[in-house]
């Protein structure tokens, strides 16, 4: 395979920071990286809580001739979720309507320790294994590029010829690298993306939007059907829009969404099936396993019902949609994002109390909120009772009326339009 020939001319990177799990693609990727560029090779390996043992990646990269200071395998699942999902959820951010963003949420976090190591070792270059034809590619780069302007990136994917699954194997065998027998069988019916918040699946059989997924498909959650006859209730502590307890117990941010994972997956909450619009213009159908974000939503618009001023909620409403492309489109580190997490961020101060929610069958149901500091729930006003003078219905007449005055004038004007009226 002949050198790549975009680099003709330009300096070739000393040294680059590799996004590496270990698996088939990130270990051709580092072989690639070695023979085709010729530069010191620096893996990272995230734990972002998608289940898998990861150590094995360290004797992988020792093995492909990696020295040990520059492996780095890092445990960020606290950071993860404490900094990148609170924040999005806080937001109640939906992508069209319906995702809950698991996989757009994980990219900025990883491009940010990718910078990070790359400055600590001195590196110049970063690479990924995202494919053209995806929505990571401009995550991580976009992330890569805000917080490091001038570091190069290497998207092997962009540049190879190794298109095909054969060639990739055939690439394998030529340089001795491992393939397990699931992968040379061909593995899995598609492409799957796991962390602390979801599991995405994708491609292979599922790319026919009429493909129903079979039911062995989904690891996280059991089939509405199959979940327990008896529902259970469970009790939400919230402050400054964050949980941080659940059935009263005080949990970090990591073991909030573990334990909503569970419980949402025992009641088959969380699962989506989709077609999206990809940032690169293609649709794309995908399926979703979100149990403890699913829930996390409910409880969260639950506690703001009762602790945000109406407008201040229906400034937030209007301004989510826009939010939640911004995280799917990759601009985690924008100006814009920033900015417009700041005025989320202000909202969630009263914030603060607690949600009982009812999980059964697939569903979730809010069965009581409270806030003994922040509720803006007057039942003096509310109730349907005598109110003893809190409240003086005789001003609703004067208020409906003005808000009907442009109707009104409206109306009396077409009125006149009509033909034969006499002028």
């Amino acid at each position: 395979m002949p050198k790549p020939s975009r680099t003709a001319g330009t300096s070739r990177p000393r040294k680059v920071v590799l996004a590496y799990s270990g698996g088939l693609d990130t270990s051709i990727i580092l072989k690639w990286l070695q023979d085709e560029y010729g530069c010191e090779v620096v893996t990272f390996t995230a734990d972002i809580g998608q289940g898998e043992e990861i150590e094995p990646a360290r004797k992988k990269a020792l093995k492909m001739g990696i020295k040990a200071e520059n492996i780095f395998i890092d445990d960020l699942r606290e950071e993860f979720v404490r900094d990148f999902v609170f924040p999005m959820f806080r937001a109640n951010a939906l992508y069209e309507g319906e995702y809950l963003l698991g996989t757009s949420i994980a990219r900025p976090l990883i491009a940010k320790r990718l910078v990070e190591i790359a400055k600590k070792t001195k590196a110049d270059a970063i690479a990924h294994g995202a494919t053209g034809k995806g929505n990571d590619q401009v995550r991580f780069e976009l992330g890569a590029y805000a917080l490091m302007p001038n570091v190069k990136v290497i998207a092997p994917w962009r540049e190879w010829d190794l298109l095909s699954r054969e060639k990739l194997l055939a690439y394998a065998d030529q340089h001795g690298i491992p393939v397990d027998f699931k992968k040379r069988q061909g593995g899995a019916p598609y492409s799957m993306d796991a962390n602390l918040l979801h599991i995405s699946y994708e491609g292979g059989i599922l790319e026919d939007p009429n493909f129903a997924p079979e039911e062995n498909m989904w690891r996280l959650t059991v089939s509405p059907e199959k979940a327990p006859g008896k529902p259970q209730v469970v009790e939400l502590s919230y402050a400054k829009g964050d949980i941080v307890a659940i059935d009263g117990q005080k949990l970090s941010p990591a073991k909030v969404l573990e334990t909503l994972n569970k419980l949402g997956g025992k009641h088959g909450i969380g699962r989506l099936d989709k077609v999206e619009n990809r940032y690169v213009g293609m649709k794309s159908r995908g399926c979703y396993e979100t149990p403890g974000g699913t829930i996390m939503l409910a409880g969260h618009r639950a506690m703001e019902s009762i602790t945000l001023d109406r407008e201040v909620l229906a400034l937030k409403d209007d301004l989510m949609p826009r939010y939640a492309r911004m995280v799917y489109n990759g601009y985690w580190f924008s100006p814009e994002r920033t900015l417009l997490q700041g005025l989320i961020d202000a909202s969630q101060a009263t914030v603060n109390g607690t949600v009982k929610l009812k999980l059964y069958k697939g569903t979730i149901m809010c069965v009581g909120r409270e806030s003994k500091t922040d509720s803006l729930f007057d039942t003096r006003i509310a109730t349907f009772e005598d109110d003893a003078g809190a409240y003086d219905q005789a001003d609703a007449g004067g208020f409906i009326k003005l808000n009907a005055l442009r109707m009104r004038i409206a109306a009396n004007l077409a009125a006149a339009r009509k033909p034969g009226r006499k002028k």
